[in-house]
């Protein structure tokens, strides 16, 4: 077993009915190709604004986001070898190792998605288990690509995920098939129990859409629409979030 999920396991007593709780599950996102530096800005602004876990950003943004939220409790996130999971195992390694350099806290790592897919469940597991090694200290999730498996797929590739040390088995690139559902984080929690935490990522929109899947186990929320959020929020309970 690796890391037995030592920053991602779900949280007890989390209320997502509180706003600061509730601000503290997201992952504030911006990864379309055409970002601009500006937008970056914007982002760790409001990240900073409402407390939120994190911002998820490009690699090339890490040293930037790193910069910008400086004396702030809000961490930066960025991916490995996405969306697309086809990288060599030597690449995955040194863009892990260069998003440690450049300040990231948190690694988002695509599953090695032609190895799952070949059932080559050794290699996939010795992949992930580089990755998160080279990096030792940082929060590592794995993103599973669910649209693109059975639930037996699914069920292994947390189990594989876990076993190697992650910290959380994510749902979703955003960018491939479908994206987080109730039924998918239903059943990567009941498969890694407290081991691990569950970030639902992938076309998340609305506040209903974020307590669903809190209620199914879900202990990160990825989405873009994180400051929409929570605005729904602060109009449903009639006040304003500060």
């Amino acid at each position: 077993m690796g890391k037995s999920g030592r920053r991602g396991k779900a949280e007890t007593g989390r209320d997502p009915e509180a706003p600061r709780q509730l601000a503290g599950l997201f992952d504030h996102t911006l990864l379309r190709p055409e970002t601009k530096d500006s937008e970056i800005t914007g982002l760790c602004r409001e990240a900073k604004r409402y407390r939120f876990a994190a911002v998820c950003v490009a690699p090339r943004f890490v040293a930037r986001a790193r910069h910008l939220l400086a004396g702030s409790p809000v961490k930066v996130a960025t991916v490995i070898d996405f969306p697309l999971g086809s990288a060599t195992l030597k690449s995955r390694v040194y863009q892990a190792l260069d998003a440690a350099e450049r300040g990231a806290d948190e690694l988002d790592i695509v599953i090695p998605l032609a190895d799952l897919m070949a059932g080559q469940w050794r290699k996939v597991q010795d992949d992930i288990t580089a990755v998160i090694l080279s990096t030792g200290g940082l929060v590592h999730k794995v993103i599973l690509e669910t649209g693109c498996l059975t639930d037996a797929q699914k069920v292994r590739a947390a189990r594989v995920a876990v076993e190697a040390g992650a910290d959380f088995v994510k749902t979703s690139t955003g960018f491939g098939p479908g994206g987080a559902t109730v039924h998918d984080v239903a059943l990567l929690r009941k498969t890694v129990g407290d081991r691990a935490g569950v970030k639902a990522s992938g076309g998340i929109r609305s506040l209903d859409a974020v307590f669903s899947l809190v209620q199914a186990g879900a202990s990160r929320i990825g989405t873009s629409s994180a400051v929409a959020i929570m605005e729904a929020y602060s109009k449903r309970k009639g006040g304003r979030i500060s």
